[in-house]
């Protein structure tokens, strides 16, 4: 018997910056040395309170089911963190833990979206955004950025993209992979669009040039707010992450929560806890090491023929217009894997606005991106304009 598989299966993409990764360690297996400028995977060790915390819990014993909402000292934890951050009142209550930002995604489209509902949200976008509303039976409408610019979105542009049939506006801001951080104005003009505003906020506290981004918690008590650990923290393999929903929504959340994934990690929610009281200086370290590599990064593509028409104001990368050297992203990503070993992520994976370009993470040491740009110099040559 032959299976059938669900429609809207068809429509999702592959993540081809994880592909460009799996591919990499094939690669390794076979003993090569590959630097990994694919994945926003923080080179920086997690807040030692965080890695303590873990094994203390695990060695208790805390490895059972938690409330499906997360552990309430976490819940409190947080709701103090955005009060430091952002000077909001947060109700713990509006707080749901989950397993990563992706679970609180996949939540949040889940309750927003049916069949045929549309989300508006900017472009170039991180690969899986599409791919959340598509498997939830919905259609992404996407609004075009200009790179020249920094990639703001326009809200008059946002308003003429909705529908009867829109259900949502994501915004990510700083956003992966163009680094663009939305003014609190912009931020502000959406909102009072009248749609249920998502805001993807992982990469808050990731900023660079004095610049401080605007939660959604500052702007409406309406919004769904997605943060977490993995950048920030540098805790990408706890996955744990939370979301902070208007308190209309929260019943109906925690059901989904109940049945989709019961609750996030008992012992990994107490690193979480240890990393908001005790990882400020980790944060503070990241941030200054990764202002400076991203500018290292950017000046060190202009020199071999990248275009970065401006340098991003937040999150781990740099996103260059590779089109000097070839207009198909993923035959050039994948060209540089094989031949210099270098990891990049195809500009197509996040929307036919960034064919062409690459996505380069600077997450990664000084020495390791200096070797990187000299190991693709010596390839790009060869590789010409196709």
């Amino acid at each position: 018997m032959t299976a059938s598989y669900a429609r809207r299966t068809a429509a999702l993409e592959p993540f081809l910056a994880m592909e460009v990764m799996e591919r990499a360690f094939a690669l390794e297996r076979e003993g090569a040395r590959v630097l990994h400028l694919e994945v926003g995977e923080p080179d920086f060790p997690p807040p030692p309170a965080a890695i303590e915390a873990c094994v203390q819990a695990l060695r208790a014993g805390e490895t059972r089911y938690t409330d499906s909402r997360g552990l309430v000292a976490l819940r409190e934890a947080i709701a103090a963190d955005c009060a430091r951050r952002f000077e909001v009142q947060l109700d713990p209550e509006r707080v749901i833990v989950t397993s990563g930002t992706s679970t609180a995604m996949l939540l949040v489209f889940s309750l927003l979206v049916d069949a045929g509902d549309e989300v508006v949200l900017g472009t170039p976008h991180y690969p899986c955004y599409p791919n959340f509303v598509r498997a939830c039976g919905g259609t992404p409408v996407f609004v075009a950025t200009d790179p020249e610019r920094g990639y703001p979105l326009d809200p008059e542009t946002v308003r003429a993209a909705l529908t009867p049939r829109t259900r949502a506006i994501l915004v990510s801001s700083p956003a992966n992979p163009t680094g663009a951080v939305q003014s609190r104005e912009t931020l502000r003009a959406i909102a009072g669009l009248g749609i249920p505003l998502v805001s993807d906020e992982i990469y808050d506290g990731l900023v660079y040039d004095g610049v401080r981004a605007t939660s959604a918690l500052e702007i409406s008590d309406e919004a769904f707010v997605l943060d977490g650990f993995s950048k920030r923290y540098a805790m990408t393999g706890f996955r744990l992450g939370w979301l902070v929903a208007p308190r209309a929504a929260l019943r109906t959340l925690q059901t989904l929560q109940q049945n989709l994934f019961i609750s996030a990690n008992h012992f990994v929610q107490h690193a979480g806890i240890a990393a908001l009281r005790e990882g400020t200086e980790t944060v503070a370290a990241m941030r200054s090491a990764y202002e400076k590599r991203r500018g290292r990064l950017a000046e060190g593509l202009r020199a071999l023929g990248f275009r970065v028409p401006a340098l991003p104001q937040g999150a781990l990368y740099v996103l260059a217009d590779a089109r000097a050297f070839d207009a198909d992203s993923r035959r050039l990503a994948f060209a540089l894997l094989e031949r210099a070993h270098v990891g990049a992520a195809p500009g197509i994976d996040f929307g036919s606005a960034a064919e062409g370009w690459l996505r380069f993470c600077c997450a990664v040491s000084e020495a390791t991106l200096d070797e990187a740009l000299e190991r693709m110099a010596r390839v790009l040559p060869e590789l010409g304009a196709r």
